[in-house]
């Protein structure tokens, strides 16, 4: 179906019903017409339960609802759902806020076009929402701050197998914030590592691990501090212009990083240069780890066995081992190649004409395990004598 076409009409059925009063809480909605509907279905909705409300609660008794009230209630309802549907794969996809998304399902129920409708026994008063969106965006972010409830256009920066990705700029403190969003199609188990995910970077508490603030169970999603590179993009972007001392400054604090994950008996299975991240400040650049979804976590259900092999960082003989089997020297493993990336820029190793530094990386890398660097402090010694 034409997009545009189906808001017009949608917007043409309501003309008789246009009310602007709470346009100011649809003001990251794109599109002028779109945003109108929004505001004027927030208002029915508004006013048909503000009406409801003199007839509950109804306790053991049932109550009647208007003939008049019953039709523009069901006219708000399946206006809503149909917008709903017709553009969930557009660029104007939205959700209704759960509460109301329960409420309209059930209101539905009993709701008759004809000669008024019979409000079920023990329905409690409606929580009428006059400063909280019905409809929110899917690029859309709502903010409690200390000035109220404030909308954000959401941006895009990446996505991967279980979440999508996206920062917006907060205007009353004044800075960015990430919103990390779980895909909709994830199973229970999925989507239970991924608020795991948020709980475990939660109780960090190092100046090398990405903040993170608070979890929204209603959209499955978290919002955490805003990184300014990742180590990849910010190692190939400087590489002509990066000394030794920068280099090495770096990757101390990758290693006291990984120090502190071991000291928690963690093992975070997925490093790469794309899940360290780097925060710029006027005087140095300060390394933080993110990504702790396929973290292992001793005694935990959601640790799972046989996980496919992921990490392109990860040593390729987990192939044939299996990933239940990933351990401290497969960690050492990957840790030694990024210290390699970020002490060279570069992940070919066939030249490395540093001798100190080729000796660090064939014991890393080696594929006897017991040779091997057994811990992240032995990395640690090995390294400062690079």
């Amino acid at each position: 179906m034409d997009i545009e076409n189906f808001i017009e009409w949608k917007y043409q059925e309501l003309q008789p019903y246009i009310n602007l009063e709470n346009i100011d809480l649809y003001g990251g909605i794109k599109h002028s017409k779109l945003k109108e509907i929004f505001a004027t279905l927030h208002y029915m909705f508004l006013s048909m339960y503000k009406l409801m409300n003199d007839r509950l609660p109804t306790d053991v008794n049932t109550a009647h609802f208007w003939a008049d009230s019953s039709r523009e209630l069901i006219l708000a309802i399946d206006i809503s759902i149909s917008l709903q549907r017709t553009l969930k794969d557009s660029e104007y996809a939205f959700e209704i806020e759960p509460y109301y998304a329960n409420l309209i399902f059930e209101t539905r129920k009993f709701l008759s076009k004809s000669n008024g409708s019979e409000i079920p026994p023990h329905m409690d008063q409606v929580n009428l929402y006059y400063t909280t969106p019905v409809f929110i965006p899917k690029d859309l972010k709502i903010v409690n701050s200390p000035s109220g409830k404030k909308s954000y256009n959401l941006i895009l920066i990446g996505e991967g197998s279980y979440a999508v990705v996206y920062k917006y700029h907060d205007t009353y403190y004044q800075t960015w914030f990430v919103v990390k969003r779980a895909k909709k199609d994830l199973t229970d188990k999925e989507l239970a590592r991924f608020k795991r995910e948020f709980e475990q970077m939660r109780e960090f508490h190092s100046p090398y691990i990405v903040k993170v603030y608070c979890y929204n169970n209603d959209l499955n999603e978290y919002t955490m501090e805003f990184m300014d590179s990742s180590l990849d993009q910010y190692i190939t972007t400087n590489n002509d212009k990066l000394i030794i001392s920068s280099r090495k400054s770096i990757a101390n604090q990758l290693l006291h990083a990984f120090q502190y994950i071991h000291s928690k008996s963690l093992l975070h299975r997925d490093i790469s240069p794309k899940n360290i991240l780097i925060n710029l400040f006027d005087d140095v650049p300060v390394v933080k780890v993110a990504d702790f979804g396929l973290v292992e976590i001793p005694d935990s259900t959601l640790t799972t066995v046989n996980t496919d092999f992921k990490g392109y960082y990860n040593d390729p003989a987990l192939i044939l081992e299996g990933f239940d089997n990933y351990s401290i020297v497969h960690e050492t493993y990957a840790i030694t190649r990024l210290l390699y990336f970020i002490m060279t820029g570069k992940t070919n190793m066939e030249k490395i004409n540093d001798q100190s530094l080729k000796n660090f990386v064939e014991k890393g890398l080696s594929p006897d395990k017991a040779w091997r660097y057994q811990s992240v402090d032995e990395l640690i010694k090995a390294f400062q004598r690079i």
